[in-house]
């Protein structure tokens, strides 16, 4: 899916990605170069506009996932794909540490068969490389929709920095970010 729309520093593409807590995948993923927006929201159920509360009681076959816009000249999909399997844990089913439901799930909503196919070898070369113990459960699904999270989830770490979720569960998914990645950040 590419975009051109005014005010973007040139053409862009999206990707959906959910891996637990939405909140966590924002804050990483605007840390990137070439990503120039994130979107909290719910992507992968069949109810339409749906709240966080409907989301968050498990039952609506969404997932809390982010929609990432990104420059494909800054930065590639498959690059997105390697932070996105460094910040959370792919083998966990319907789990990300505490958090647990369906809500949480790992899954990568494709926009193409570009992004499938990209999708499905990360996965293999991760898989063979066992840098995981358990195997990767990771859904690889088409993108079908997304809806976007209520205004006050909007740049939740940026707001909401010093509380206890933020420091002790987003922090170390930007540190472990900033260690692996430093050469795609943005410049401060």
């Amino acid at each position: 899916m590419k975009d051109n729309s005014p005010g973007l520093s040139g053409p862009t593409e999206s990707a959906t990605l959910a891996g637990g807590c939405f909140w966590c995948l924002e804050a990483v993923f605007l840390e990137l170069a070439g990503v120039e927006q994130v979107v909290s929201g719910y992507s992968g159920g069949a109810i339409e506009n749906p709240t966080y509360r409907e989301v968050s009681a498990g039952t609506t076959g969404h997932a809390e996932a982010v929609q990432i816009l990104f420059n494909p000249e800054k930065i590639s999909y498959r690059n997105l794909l390697e932070v996105f399997f460094t910040i959370h844990d792919p083998t966990t089913l319907d789990r990300q540490g505490a958090d647990v439901g369906p809500q949480y799930r790992s899954a990568i909503f494709y926009h193409s068969d570009a992004q499938k196919h990209a999708a499905e070898e990360v996965i293999q070369k991760l898989s063979s490389s066992n840098t995981w113990e358990n195997p990767i459960v990771t859904e690889i699904t088409p993108f079908h929709n997304f809806y976007p999270a209520e205004n006050y989830h909007k740049d939740y770490y940026k707001q909401h920095g010093e509380e206890p979720y933020c420091r002790l569960v987003i922090q170390p998914k930007i540190a472990k970010l900033r260690k692996h990645f430093m050469d795609k950040l943005k410049r401060q």
